[in-house]
């Protein structure tokens, strides 16, 4: 059995619907997908919810990386060794 829905109708500046479509596009949502989000957050919180970001430069290109690294199936350590034994030489510099 399917939830009911419902449509929800605001208005915004065009300028504000723009700015914003563009910074949820950089984080992977839809208009409709972070008003959901909003919603569910207003209700299981009973607050305001936090707010989102666009990732900064750093946090973009290191989800670039995985996504690339997903994409051709291809690990950056060959196991799970050699990800901790990296992991130990830097946690010392």
């Amino acid at each position: 059995m399917s939830a009911q829905t419902s449509m929800l109708h605001i208005r915004v500046d065009d300028d504000i619907k723009d700015q914003a479509t563009q910074a949820l596009t950089a984080m992977g949502l839809s208009m409709s997908d972070a008003v959901r989000l909003f919603l569910r957050r207003v209700v299981v919180d009973q607050a305001f919810p936090l707010e989102l970001k666009v990732p900064n430069a750093e946090t973009q290109a290191a989800i670039e990386e995985s996504r690339m690294m997903m994409t051709k199936r291809k690990a950056r350590f060959a196991d799970a060794d050699a990800l901790l034994a990296d992991l130990e030489k830097n946690s010392r510099q």
